[in-house]
């Protein structure tokens, strides 16, 4: 794995690598767009034509009240109205595991983008191996914020689980990223180390 460098002034580090990937003026949907943090970086600094789907009422409205162009709806029931490779990149942090039918989600954010970027929280992190061992409790990480009974996430994977399931649905990765102590490192094929040691993965997707 090789060091990136992070230039932007957002909090999590998925966010600030993401927000390094993306093309100045390019058309990006954030799917689970929260505050808008993102796109609001995105809009200020690469001046992108940005757009977000948002599910809870008062992250849209903190949206709309940086001027972004973010609506309230369920995203898995939205897409489908997209047309195909409507936007240069589909973005969705955090927000896979958290889906009802993640595959079909998938499927969609790769019809409407030209590029995919995702980031995922990885379950295969050796602090959650190690307190699933000894404390037999679930953990609560960075990327993995909320006890078990308050979490949004109910399709929880490992890295490797990802690549397995790109692999056979034939989603090709272009390139891919771990984060682990805050650092964005950058990794290809299925790295054993990559998935004890990284809290967090980045993969930009097309199809």
């Amino acid at each position: 794995m090789r060091d990136t460098k992070d230039d932007m002034s957002l909090e999590r580090a998925d966010l600030r690598q993401i927000a390094k990937l993306i093309h100045p003026s390019s058309r990006v949907l954030d799917v689970g767009s929260g505050d808008g943090s993102l796109l609001y970086s995105l809009k200020t600094q690469k001046n992108v034509d940005g757009r977000g789907i948002e599910v809870r009422q008062n992250l849209v409205n903190a949206s709309l009240a940086r001027g972004l162009a973010v609506i309230q709806g369920d995203a898995e029931e939205e897409l489908p109205e997209y047309p195909d490779k409507s936007f240069d990149y589909v973005v969705l942090t955090r927000t896979l595991p958290a889906a009802r039918h993640p595959l079909e989600l998938l499927r969609q954010i790769l019809r409407i983008g030209k590029r995919v970027i995702i980031s995922i929280p990885n379950f295969g992190y050796w602090k959650v191996r190690l307190h699933l061992l000894f404390h037999g409790t679930m953990p609560i990480t960075q990327s993995l914020e909320s006890s078990w009974y308050e979490t949004e996430n109910i399709h929880l994977c490992t890295i490797k689980d990802f690549r397995k399931l790109a692999k056979n649905i034939n989603i090709f990765i272009e390139s891919s990223f771990a984060i682990a102590d805050n650092k964005v490192l950058s990794f290809s094929g299925d790295d054993f180390r990559t998935n004890l040691f990284s809290e967090e993965a980045i993969f930009v997707l097309y199809q």
